[in-house]
């Protein structure tokens, strides 16, 4: 992430709601909607969040399958980030699967946090959402 993310989620007393993300994502809400429904479609156990983060002054929408965090979700100027952390043991399961090999690299080169990487993909268009598909699936299937 080398250039500045703007950020659209600053305001502490605006509570994200489904209408008002929809609003701010413009084109773009068809592909926050396809990816929420996918996962209530597809898991059980299944919740999201928004709260409000003191460290970055914003709004993240926290996705879990009971204590478990599978992504976070981060709304930016015209798109929106999704982010999850993996452990190291997950570098097969992305290296054997159809991931596109851009994620595949990043992960192999993005920045530890302890024993874990994160892979971030800012969202433009529907293979995006089935990259973060793909990721759920994995992230699920890990124990």
């Amino acid at each position: 992430m080398a250039e500045k993310e703007e950020m659209i989620l600053p305001d502490r007393q605006v509570i994200p709601t489904d209408e008002y993300i929809c609003s701010v994502l413009g084109d773009k809400q068809i592909l926050w909607q396809n990816i929420i429904s996918y996962v209530k479609d597809n898991f059980k156990d299944i919740s999201g969040v928004w709260n409000y983060y003191n460290d970055g002054k914003q709004w993240l929408f926290k996705l879990t399958q009971k204590k478990k965090t599978i992504f976070w979700g981060a709304m930016l100027k015209d798109t929106f980030r999704i982010t999850f952390y993996f452990g190291d043991k997950v570098e097969p399961f992305l290296e054997n699967s159809e991931l596109p090999m851009k994620i595949k690299e990043d992960f192999k080169t993005s920045k530890r946090y302890g024993r874990i990487r994160a892979v971030s993909l800012k969202i433009f268009s529907p293979s995006d959402v089935e990259s973060v598909k793909k990721l759920i699936a994995i992230k699920i299937k890990l124990k």
